[in-house]
């Protein structure tokens, strides 16, 4: 099917990124908040960044207005409508991401995909909240969209190979790469990444090694752009643990639960760069 007109539900830091991404590559946006004043912060946030890229030669002038133009932002799921592709980038919790998706097949079109960002939820379960199914897939990108090229394209259950088919194109046309693979849990990145994540949180402690020591190691040693706790503060303490307890509930490997230190730096607010403070201060 011919993609033209893109919805992005949650215009956090992820679904912003995306909605970024698409009007970048030309698609019609519209961005849904539960507020209007969230929608307009988000738009706000997407303009900065594209003026960004104009003051520092990656976009002209003309070519920023231009995807400014194609975004729209709304608090009302009704606006969806008369989308070919509606992207679910809100809370990573199953009931509330089930709910939306049988909301949006209520008001989509019956021939528009329904995806959702989810980084470690089960698409098939989240799909099984429609009577339509076959029209979900998953679309994980990560954070954050505009930089990173990765998206894993992930089949559920039921699965249509039409709309596989169709959000391969749509990575493709955004300048992506896309990873397609089957729902396990984790898919492709976050199953090899999150247990390794956790041993290197471990190492801290059995090493009696400082954070700044652990990064030096990883990114001298074994080649990593990114030192591990560098990447935790990045990525969100908070995120990080939901997403390994996500895992750990699915396939109960002890790797792939988060240690201790972790879910204390979680729990005392510690998140990383969100919050000022993780593994490193931040100003």
């Amino acid at each position: 099917m011919a993609v033209e007109r893109i919805g992005v539900v949650g215009l956090g830091a992820m679904g912003a990124g995306i909605a970024q991404v698409a009007i970048e590559a030309g698609f019609e946006v519209v961005g849904r908040e539960v507020t209007t004043e969230l929608g307009e912060a988000a738009a706000g946030r997407i303009g900065h960044f594209l003026t960004r890229k104009v003051e520092k030669g990656q976009r002209t002038q003309d070519e920023r207005d231009a995807a400014v133009a194609r975004l729209t932002t709304t608090s009302e799921l009704s606006k969806l409508s008369e989308c070919d592709l509606v992207i679910e980038a809100i809370v990573e919790e199953l009931d509330a991401k089930r709910a939306l998706f049988a909301e949006l097949e209520r008001i989509c079109r019956t021939d528009a995909v329904l995806a959702t960002n989810t980084s470690a939820l089960s698409v098939t379960e989240i799909a099984a909240a429609t009577a339509t199914p076959e029209r979900v897939v998953g679309m994980h990108f990560f954070n954050p969209a505009p930089l990173m090229p990765l998206v894993e394209v992930v089949r559920a259950q039921l699965s249509a190979d039409e709309a596989v088919a169709a959000a391969l194109a749509i990575v493709e046309r955004l300048g992506k790469v896309a990873v397609p693979c089957h729902d396990t849990p984790g898919f492709v990145v976050n199953r090899v990444l999150i247990p390794l994540l956790n041993d290197c949180v471990r190492v801290l402690d059995e090493a009696r090694v400082t954070p700044e020591s652990l990064d030096a190691a990883m990114t001298n040693g074994a080649g990593w752009p990114m030192g591990p706790c560098t990447l935790l503060d990045l990525v969100g303490i908070d995120v990080h643990v939901h997403a390994s307890e996500a895992l750990y509930e699915k396939l109960r490997e002890p790797r792939m639960a988060p240690p201790p230190r972790i879910v204390g730096m979680r729990n005392a607010g510690l998140l990383g760069r969100k919050s000022s403070r993780g593994f490193y201060g931040y100003e």
